[in-house]
């Protein structure tokens, strides 16, 4: 069975071939492998995983989730060859980033092409 590491390597390897940019997970799993590491853990659990997600206290919910994602598409790939891989679930961290709420231009606006009728010539 091959470490966690040599998994990784082979993980962002095969993504890479695939066409997908792989530095930001580079760094951000190879974080996740040593912190693992340090809890002197030899696979992937829910509770390690949204702990490492987590961490950070002073980042915005939106990178907790980013984290998340990238861990459970290692752990997807990790489990096809360790069963005792948990993969986290989709519904975890959910973020839905705040979308701006539309200015809709009135119908003078519109006819001026955005100016008011005072702006105008």
């Amino acid at each position: 069975m091959n470490t966690l590491l040599q998994a990784l390597d082979e993980y962002l390897a095969l993504r890479q071939a695939m066409g997908f940019q792989v530095r930001d997970a580079r760094s951000l799993l190879g974080r996740f492998i040593a912190f693992l590491e340090q809890q002197e853990a030899t696979y992937i659990t829910h509770e390690l995983a949204l702990h490492w997600a987590t961490e950070p206290r002073a980042v915005q919910p939106a990178e907790w989730a980013r984290r998340l994602s990238l861990v459970r598409g290692f752990a997807r790939y990790r489990s096809a060859t360790d069963p005792r891989t948990q993969i986290p679930a989709t519904g975890v961290l959910p973020y839905q980033p705040q979308r701006a709420s539309p200015y809709l231009y009135s119908d003078a606006e519109s006819e001026h092409g955005g100016k008011s009728e005072s702006d105008c010539c």
